[in-house]
């Protein structure tokens, strides 16, 4: 197993407040997220993902800083009887989160059919560019829509992009938009030395 360096932020800040029975609350926020309608509730209860998003930026600029990196996102409560530190284990040992490929929800399926590894956002960290705050905001908001639940994050980890190798793909029903979040490692026999850093968000 690769000797991987686990970094931790604290910020209390990051709540989620959950709601029940939010199906049944037609009142929906004035102005939609992309598109989806959002109930008021969990409008006026958003995070400042701008303010955690910094903190979090902070410890990723001072260990990343001019690298180029493709980072994944995930959310331990999405992983059912699997706590924080589990989740790191599994990803130290296999390279990544993708332990049960069966798994509802990873959307690897293709219309092309390639094979990925798994999805990422890639960029050379700068000092003074905002990173966080656009990894955050979709895990609260596309969730609501899906199941009135939104996901906190609480893993990142940074892979070393040129360990990597890119995988243009496209989603049944986007036909003619080119999605370029799909990775694969370049060295399958040693997925775990693509990562350079874990941050583990409290």
């Amino acid at each position: 197993m690769a000797k991987i360096p686990i970094y931790q932020v604290s910020v209390p800040e990051y709540k989620l407040k959950n709601f029940k029975n939010t199906k049944n609350k037609m009142d929906y926020a004035g102005t939609p997220w992309y598109n989806i309608k959002i109930p008021k509730i969990y409008w006026d209860n958003v995070p400042d993902f701008e303010k955690i998003g910094k903190k979090i930026d902070k410890c990723l600029k001072s260990h990343f800083l001019g690298k180029k990196v493709a980072i994944r996102v995930l959310g331990s409560d999405e992983h059912k009887g699997k706590t924080i530190d589990d989740l790191i284990k599994i990803i130290k040992k296999l390279g990544y989160d993708r332990y049960n490929p069966k798994r509802k929800g990873d959307r690897y399926e293709n219309l092309d059919n390639k094979h990925i590894d798994f999805f990422a956002l890639d960029f050379k960290v700068k000092k003074n560019d905002e990173y966080f705050k656009h990894f955050l905001e979709p895990f609260y908001f596309w969730p609501i829509a899906d199941r009135n639940k939104p996901v906190k994050v609480d893993i990142a980890i940074v892979y070393d992009l040129s360990q990597l190798e890119r995988v243009e793909h496209r989603y049944k029903g986007r036909e003619k938009e080119i999605k370029k979040d799909g990775f694969v490692f370049k060295n399958q026999d040693k997925k775990s030395d693509a990562i350079i850093g874990i941050i583990k968000i409290l």
